[in-house]
């Protein structure tokens, strides 16, 4: 196919977008240039987006790619309605050498114009992001506005910054240098080298369940940006945001005049678990993946041929030993245990808070006191059902409400969970949190017998540990993040020694950890191009979003000495 997107056009359009990421990625400042507003994408975006997911549904996924033996589907909305899109069915030892043989031309065209090309891809799917939104929630289970929002601009920010961050690693080393050592009197030994970034092979993305995008884009355009074909593996049940994603890079491609099989989708048939099968074949050099801990410690185990990058599961903590706005610090706790019914890797799960109480700007306040309160201020936050339905969103799978059904069971409830009925799909399962207290006394979390606390409870149910002291929630902390990792820990605290000592202990572990939120930022959101999302250095995941060590390892660089 004759290239319709020439280099001159793509760096005219996306030059500036990518030096802008560059810039950003080094001062860590605010900036996004993908709008977070529904209404920023035209009068007609929201209607058009609709429309569009609406006419995928009951369709067949035609993508036009290598290797193709049938076509599987089932995917059906947390919401209640069945989806009825059936995807090709790819028999990997066709579709793997066709991923392969396009990656000559990729690896030539070079970091920039791989850069470029992953920008046009980003820039199609923002123009999308209102159709891109549907099928996210319809897939995860997220409320409409939080599908638009995190699975459109928040996860198109996500895979921005991974490519910038690959195309500086790749031009951190010079193209090509001229090498002159003095002999003295005689003449000097020249040579002419040059230095390749060269791809690791074919990449293989295993998508998530909740946050398909927003989970799936740093890998997959950190691999494409550093030269390597990407094979999309989606979750079962959330097969379609990354399928639309597949589509459009094939389309972008091929019009930029490479192989459009430098990006395919592999759907498996109900129960047939191929992730575990491609995973370790030997042609998967990179894997990306984000789920249970269990499949990602057999990954990292056994596909050993791949650079792996897992994010796994970890017991985020809340430290709370006082605070100077008590109110505040109980609406954003509020609002981050409610968020998406908890079913974010980084909602806060285990609030560490002194037996004796703590002090506030509000007096003195028992553990019962702040548990009851922070029971009240979820109950306030979710006690008119519209507002509820729009922070909630629906739970995403079974196991999810089995989990928050067996709360009852893991100590005394401060806050029972509560169904709520969705207006518009009435077979939506939708739960407010559970509140569960816990006792964490040493004994209970040093004896043989670890309390349920210790291990990660996905979904809407958090515990409110009561601790001897806040020196023993420090203890706890470091031994719950050696231990069982976290992606974010807080603290709330007006003691500068406290927040010193809370600092050491995530320093120590490497725990991302985020003070005294009382606003409008809370501790399970993160922002691209500023924060990073897990650290790499404790269990819950190996590699960090994004940073240098996420993109380094997808490229090696290949010299070439030349004698002058």
């Amino acid at each position: 196919m004759a290239a319709q997107l020439s280099p001159q056009q793509l760096a005219d359009k996306h030059r500036p977008t990518l030096d802008q990421a560059l810039d950003a990625i080094r001062t860590r400042a605010y900036w996004s240039p993908h709008p977070e507003h529904p209404k920023a994408y035209g009068e007609s975006a929201a209607a058009d987006g609709l429309a569009a997911f609406q006419a995928l549904r009951g369709t067949r996924f035609e993508l036009d790619q290598p290797g193709t033996d049938g076509w599987t589907g089932g995917e059906i909305s947390p919401y209640g309605p069945a989806l009825d899109v059936e995807y090709p069915h790819a028999d990997p030892d066709v579709l793997l050498p066709a991923l392969r043989a396009g990656m000559g031309a990729w690896r030539e065209a070079g970091p920039e114009a791989r850069a470029l090309v992953c920008l046009e891809i980003l820039a199609r799917i923002s123009a999308r992001t209102h159709e891109f939104a549907h099928a996210v929630m319809h897939t995860s289970g997220q409320a409409f506005l939080m599908a638009l929002q995190a699975g459109g601009p928040h996860a198109q920010d996500r895979g921005l910054e991974a490519v910038a961050y690959a195309y500086q690693e790749q031009t951190r080393t010079p193209a090509a240098a001229d090498w002159s050592k003095p002999q003295g009197k005689r003449d000097p030994l020249e040579l002419r080298k040059t230095f390749t970034a060269v791809p690791r092979g074919i990449a293989l993305l295993i998508g998530c369940n909740t946050f398909p995008t927003w989970n799936g884009y740093p890998g997959l355009f950190a691999s494409l940006a550093a030269g390597n074909p990407v094979l999309v593996k989606p979750h079962p049940r959330a097969v379609l945001p990354l399928a639309l994603t597949v589509r459009v890079a094939r389309e972008v491609l091929a019009e930029a005049g490479f192989d459009p099989n430098l990006v395919a989708l592999a759907v498996e048939r109900p129960g047939e678990g191929i992730a575990k099968s491609l995973a370790v074949r030997p042609e998967i050099r990179i894997i990306d993946y984000t789920g249970s801990t269990a499949f990602g410690d057999w990954l990292e185990t056994h596909a050993r041929q791949a650079q792996v990058y897992t994010e796994k599961a970890g017991v985020n903590t809340v430290v709370i030993d006082s605070t100077g706005d008590y109110k505040g610090m109980l609406a954003n706790l509020a609002f981050s245990l409610s968020l998406y019914s908890g079913q974010m890797c980084t909602t806060p799960q285990n609030l560490l808070i002194p037996r004796d109480g703590i002090a506030t700007d509000a007096g003195h306040k028992s553990y019962d006191e702040v548990v009851a309160d922070l029971a009240a201020s979820v109950s306030g936050l979710l006690g008119d059902d519209a507002r509820a339905n729009a922070v909630l969103g629906a739970l995403v799978n079974p196991e999810v409400k089995a989990r928050l059904d067996a709360a009852a069971g893991l100590g005394d409830l401060a806050l029972a969970s509560r169904e709520i009925t969705h207006p518009d799909f009435p077979d939506a399962v939708v739960r407010t949190p559970a509140l569960v207290k816990a006792d964490g006394a040493r004994k209970t979390w040093e004896g043989p017998e670890e309390p349920g606390y210790l291990s990660e409870c996905f979904g809407p149910v958090s515990f409110a540990v009561a601790v001897d002291s806040t020196a023993d929630a420090l203890d706890l902390l470091r031994y719950t993040v050696c231990h069982r990792g976290a992606m974010t820990v807080g603290a709330y605290t007006t003691s500068p020694e406290t927040e010193r000592a809370v600092e050491d202990v995530c320093l120590e572990e490497s725990a991302q950890l985020s003070l005294n939120l009382t606003g409008g930022v809370y501790v399970n959101q993160t922002a691209a191009f500023s924060d990073f999302h897990g650290s790499g250095g404790n269990p819950a995941a190996n590699a960090a979003l994004c940073d240098a060590a996420f993109v380094a390892n997808r490229f090696r660089v290949v010299e070439v000495r030349r004698q002058g």
